[in-house]
């Protein structure tokens, strides 16, 4: 039984050796102008300086390309793809056709990964845009497992999902979204919005606290708590899922790397000894539980969740 890939967003270059030693297989890079909700802004001699040390210890690292782009930035596509390629880049994961297209132009051999967030949703669609070049689709947050198992069943291509971490509900190419709120006087108000970090919405019906930033992609909603799946692994790795992603958006490099290792150990026992995993599988969720931040609860996303038709 294979072992699905690790793939893990590092805060900063100086965190890809810490990750690559707490078991992680590939890194999602990028910078801001072209990539969305990163974990760090990495720029062009980050990405070289990441690639190099990934590749001396035989991992790989996918530069995000995912953002929405006006015509003012598409001209600006081709000249990065190049540098990517000459970079040494392992994959390009793309949203927007532009994308695709130039890569096509300038980079006929790199491989992309297609993620447009919410839409990766059935296997036909997976396989359309692995017709026109995609290697790899990244599976919209909101499916059930028997979602998943069943996409895993009928793709042709290579399937990301991603079992930890925080995940996003809206987002906005506006920046005013704090301001709008606070002016029509909604019973959401914006929390910290001055400190430009630590921001937040509180809905009081709810009790909940979502995060929100922004940056030069606009305003970003996050979910109120974080996806941890750790315990429920099994079933994805019998259908031969290829990707699992921890996703560290707004979260700490140490809490990254300790995550990292306690999926590490998850994964391998659940792929070597199943009756072991079975055993420590509680005490590793009770693990990250205690490890969360505050107002960061853990919950099990929408993978249990009934499919309503």
């Amino acid at each position: 039984m294979k072992k699905p890939e690790l793939l893990v967003t590092p805060t900063a270059v100086s965190n890809i050796k810490p990750l690559i030693e707490a078991g992680a297989n590939a890194f999602i890079i990028g910078e801001q102008r072209y990539g969305l909700r990163l974990a760090g802004d990495f720029k062009r001699e980050d990405i070289v300086e990441a690639v190099n040390i990934a590749h001396a210890h035989h991992t790989k690292v996918y530069v995000a390309m995912n953002a929405l782009f006006h015509n003012d930035i598409v001209a600006e596509l081709d000249e990065y793809i190049l540098f990517l390629q000459e970079a040494g880049v392992d994959a390009i994961v793309f949203g927007d056709p532009a994308v695709l297209m130039a890569a096509r132009a300038v980079a006929p051999k790199m491989k992309l990964h297609w993620n447009t967030e919410t839409t990766a949703t059935n296997w036909y669609t997976c396989n359309y845009w692995g017709r026109k070049g995609a290697k790899r689709a990244v599976l919209a947050r909101e499916l059930s497992m028997d979602s998943i198992i069943d996409i895993k069943e009928n793709a042709e291509v290579e399937v990301e999902v991603q079992v930890h971490g925080m995940t996003c509900m809206f987002q906005s190419k506006r920046s005013l979204l704090g301001n709008y709120f606070e002016y029509q006087g909604k019973v959401m108000e914006v929390g910290n919005r001055k400190l430009e970090q630590d921001m937040f919405l509180f809905d009081k019906e709810r009790d909940n606290k979502y995060p929100i930033y922004e940056d030069e992609n606009g305003t970003h909603i996050m979910s109120p708590n974080d996806i941890c799946i750790i315990d429920e692994l099994a079933e994805m790795i019998d259908a031969q899922v290829d990707v699992f992603k921890i996703d560290g958006v707004l979260k700490s490099a140490e809490y990254i790397i300790e995550v990292t290792k306690k999926y590490r150990k998850a994964i391998d026992l659940c792929v070597e000894n199943r009756e072991e995993y079975e055993e420590i599988k509680d005490e590793l969720l009770e693990e990250i539980e205690a490890m969360q931040p505050a107002n960061r609860p853990l919950d099990t996303g929408f993978f249990f969740k009934e499919t309503v038709y």
